[in-house]
């Protein structure tokens, strides 16, 4: 499993020349960080207000976005594998298409989780950010900031995979979701920014 890996190795496997694990293991990486520093945070500043919720929500969501950082390199191996099977009769090509328009809904449904656990992860270091110890405002400012980035990176490979799916109902509905998440995502990162603005110098 990727999450297993030293850090070194997952570099470098993710610097080779295969496509996975890409651009959705690193979103779901980048929420990871982000709510593992909003936790740091929080125990460094253990006692204060708020901090409990931010311990037990972000172990919640440190668990969930690990998870997510091997299951979209899953999903896009089955992508790839259902592109590999057989298309000699009219039934075998038939069976593949099927098989490759569920295995991209699977690959942008993952995406889109993640995605919205990155939004929770803005919301976790905005709590860091309000209630941590001055000296940690930095920490809180960088969650909130590797959260926004893992939402997007979120968001680009759900919109990829999109682009692939010909059920028009479920792309509608995802693209709807997508937008539900940016909409929060936008107010959150305006909140961040003046927050972390107002308690770090500049």
């Amino acid at each position: 499993m990727l999450i297993d890996l030293p850090l070194g190795d997952f570099l470098d496997e993710l610097a080779a020349d295969s496509p996975a694990p890409g651009g959705g293991s690193v979103a779901a990486l980048a929420g990871a960080l982000a709510a593992a520093l909003a936790m740091m945070v929080a125990n460094l500043s253990a006692g204060a207000e708020g901090t409990g919720h931010i311990q037990s929500r972000g172990g919640e969501l440190l668990g969930s976005l690990k998870r997510c950082i091997d299951e979209d390199t899953a999903a896009f191996n089955a992508v790839m594998a259902a592109f590999k099977l057989p298309k000699t009769t009219t039934e075998e090509k038939a069976l593949r298409s099927g098989a490759i328009q569920e295995a991209m809904k699977k690959a942008a449904a993952l995406p889109m989780e993640a995605a919205g656990f990155c939004v929770l992860a803005m919301e976790l270091a905005l709590d860091a950010l309000r209630c941590g110890k001055a000296s940690t405002a930095s920490d809180a400012a960088v969650a909130g900031r590797m959260a926004y980035a893992g939402l997007w990176g979120a968001v680009y490979n759900v919109r990829i995979n999109l682009a692939s799916i010909t059920d028009g109902d479920f792309c509608a509905a995802a693209r709807d979701q997508v937008h539900a998440l940016l909409d929060k995502s936008q107010e959150l990162h305006a909140i961040l920014t003046a927050l972390a603005d107002e308690k770090i110098a500049q």
